[in-house]
């Protein structure tokens, strides 16, 4: 039976092929990778002659059933993204699946990865965070997959697109505040990349400033939200807020509370999403 190595790519810098990585992705006999054209001239840079086989979101299980057969053929085989360490936002996991199913051999070969990459540079806590991976294309589902982690207390990590960045910021600013610290991470290991962290209202300013900030892909690094029991909400705020809740939505109640108590909007809000 053959094996599958897993094969982490550079995420910009070609130097960040490891020496291990290239000789893997010399010695087996297939790679299968997202983008071939992509793939082939990361591999021409270090002079690799293996052929490559096409494994993308539109072909994942049938090329899946192809590559465990070459397996199952005695075949060692490598997986490879476009960028960074596979099947972080990327296919594969089909060929993964088959692979625990049929006990077949997976090796990982480690290397860059933009989550990781971003976090170490973020300065925000990196012990626990959540990995959301792209938010829905649409505002209206972004802002309910975003007031669904409006009381996470755990770093987030977002992928981004630069056509959708700044619709993106906007509505993390409605839902999670425009205090609330981010840290906009994009063409990581690349020559303009850059890393910037701010608040998110100072965020969406800087980024609407030069519309060349907007490009790039991004990793968008956001600091959990502080925990309630840190939040003392005295007796007649709560009640205030709750009154309002009965008769109005809960953003508008929440604001209008923050408005005649001073108290955060963004910590009423999520004391309303607490049950009763």
């Amino acid at each position: 039976m053959g094996t599958l190595y897993v094969v982490a790519t550079p995420i910009g810098n070609l130097q960040d092929l490891s020496p291990r990585a290239q000789d893997t992705l010399r010695q087996v006999d297939l790679i299968a990778a997202e983008d071939t054209r992509h793939s082939r001239h990361l591999l021409n840079h270090f002079y690799i002659t293996t052929s490559l086989y096409p494994l993308h979101e539109h072909n994942e299980k049938q090329a899946a059933q192809y590559l465990l057969q070459q397996l199952q053929g005695g075949k060692n085989l490598a997986l490879v993204s476009d960028a960074g360490t596979p099947l972080i936002s990327d296919p594969g996991m089909h060929l993964l699946q088959l692979m625990h199913e049929n006990q077949l051999p997976v090796i990982a070969i480690p290397g860059p990865s933009a989550v990781i990459t971003a976090l170490s540079v973020s300065g925000l806590p990196a012990d626990q965070f959540v990995f959301e991976g792209f938010l829905p294309a649409k505002s209206t589902t972004r802002q309910k997959r975003l007031s669904q982690l409006i009381s996470e207390t755990r770093t987030l990590v977002f992928y981004e697109a630069p056509h959708r960045i700044l619709d993106c910021l906007l509505d993390m600013s409605q839902i999670f505040g425009e205090e609330r610290i981010i840290v906009l991470v994009k063409e990581l290991t690349k020559v303009f990349e850059t890393v910037h962290r701010a608040d998110l209202n100072s965020a969406t300013a800087w980024l609407q400033e030069k519309a060349e900030r907007q490009k790039g892909e991004f990793v968008l690094i956001v600091a959990g939200a502080q925990p309630l029991d840190n939040q003392q909400i005295d007796p007649d705020t709560q009640k205030i807020f709750q009154t309002l809740k009965q008769h109005l939505p809960l953003k508008q109640a929440a604001k209008l509370t923050s408005e005649i108590t001073g108290v955060s909007k963004n910590i009423l809000y999520q004391f309303g999403l607490q049950p009763d």
